[in-house]
């Protein structure tokens, strides 16, 4: 009988996936799922299956191309984030920004604030606040977002400042 810790960890599994064991690439995506599938939700609201979808086919094609296994899970974020952007803009909405699910808030209240907040924020700064929340810099951002990389921290300081001013009324 098969137990959970009988499974290989997705970077034990790099090797023979990158090689073309189909069951090891498998095994890999699955694994990784949950951790693209929350990206995803946060990122797309209502598209987060399709994106998730999306996500996972663009690492089973490009998994090849990964070169350095110690950056996989960057890699995948990046990845993850990249498609999940499309899939948003296909759907026709307005942009990624994180959910209130996240439950790393101390209080409830706060996450329903900060999603207020960020609803009320333009497209191009909920972007760059997500993609930021989510551990890129700014180099990442410009190439997820396909901007220069000035205009991308033009846009995280405006997002930020302008953040700063919609919450204050909210916190107090």
């Amino acid at each position: 009988m098969s137990t959970v810790s009988d499974i290989p960890t997705p970077l034990a599994l790099l090797p023979r996936a990158q090689a073309g064991d189909e069951q090891a690439m498998n095994q890999l995506l699955t694994g990784i799922t949950p951790y693209v599938a929350r990206l995803c939700r946060s990122i797309t609201r209502d598209d987060g299956a399709d994106a998730t979808q999306e996500a996972l086919l663009a690492v089973y094609r490009g998994l090849r191309t990964l070169r350095e296994p110690d950056a996989f899970y960057g890699w995948v974020r990046s990845v993850t984030v990249r498609e999940a952007i499309r899939t948003a803009k296909r759907a026709g909405e307005e942009g990624p920004y994180p959910g209130v699910e996240s439950g790393q808030q101390a209080n409830p209240l706060d996450a329903v604030h900060i999603s207020d907040v960020l609803d009320r924020l333009s497209t191009s700064h909920r972007q760059v606040l997500t993609l930021r929340a989510y551990g890129l810099n700014e180099e990442e951002m410009a190439e997820v977002l396909s901007l220069p990389v000035g205009t991308v921290r033009s846009r995280l300081h405006r997002a930020r400042r302008r953040f700063r001013e919609a919450w204050q009324p909210a916190a107090a």
